[in-house]
């Protein structure tokens, strides 16, 4: 009954999905080329709340719970399950203050309006993930822009999404590269749940009254871990205790 429910629904979601990536992508276009940096990324921190609001047509919820102070002056990376593109926006939506910037592959550069231009000039990476010549060293620019600038990397180390909540094993080389290039940063760990449920029945229609949380962990410095792989190991044990497939 829910699946049947959801179809009307999931039309009227696309289609308003659609419009606002429509209408974003000049407004991005003249943030960009009129007031540059500052200018593109106020348009694109609206077109993410919208986009994060469009997702109550669904019924879906999002709670954000972060008890942590962390400074916005200083460079971040960000690490999490992924287990939807609707972690995106709300990532983005959440984490504003501190300027997030993703790791993408590379198909998502070209082809979609305002996701691709803002992928391309807001900051993001696109990396061919079959293609270490090209991925490791556009990994150690980006940790490079993001020390300097004391922005925000935001990095899924699944390498891919997980269909049923379940998490995969972490890759290591992104977090190692970006742990050498970023040393003086912020490691926040965040736990994603149920945004899976969103495609629980593929690409159409869409998951009915979801409710998709993000649980912010302790900060660490990447500077008290001597051995990076133990840090990873502690992020990644940190991060999956608190999903709940």
């Amino acid at each position: 009954m829910q699946k049947l429910l959801s179809y009307p629904l999931s039309f009227i979601y696309s289609l308003c999905f659609l419009i606002t990536l429509l209408i974003f992508h000049p407004l991005q276009w003249i943030g960009f080329k009129l007031f540059g940096y500052k200018g593109h990324k106020k348009v694109v921190d609206l077109m993410n709340i919208c986009l994060m609001r469009l997702l109550h047509i669904l019924g879906t919820r999002f709670t954000f719970t972060n008890v942590h102070d962390i400074e916005p002056n200083q460079p971040l990376i960000v690490v999490c399950n992924h287990q939807s593109m609707y972690d995106i926006s709300p990532l983005s939506v959440f984490l504003r203050k501190y300027h997030p910037k993703f790791i993408s592959k590379i198909e998502l550069g070209k082809g979609i309006p305002s996701v691709s231009y803002n992928l391309r000039h807001g900051g993001s990476i696109l990396i061919d993930r079959k293609n270490p010549r090209q991925a490791l060293p556009t990994i150690m620019k980006f940790g490079e822009y993001i020390e300097k600038n004391k922005r925000a990397a935001v990095i899924f180390p699944e390498g891919t999404r997980s269909k049923d909540g379940t998490p995969k094993p972490f890759q290591t080389k992104g977090l190692e590269i970006l742990f050498k290039k970023i040393p003086s940063a912020m490691v926040l760990p965040i736990s994603i749940n149920n945004s899976w449920k969103t495609v629980r029945y593929g690409k159409f229609p869409f998951g009915l009254g979801t409710h998709i949380t993000f649980t912010a962990h302790k900060p660490i410095k990447v500077s008290t871990f001597a051995d990076k792989q133990e840090l990873i190991k502690n992020i990644e044990a940190t991060i999956k205790k608190h999903i709940h497939p």
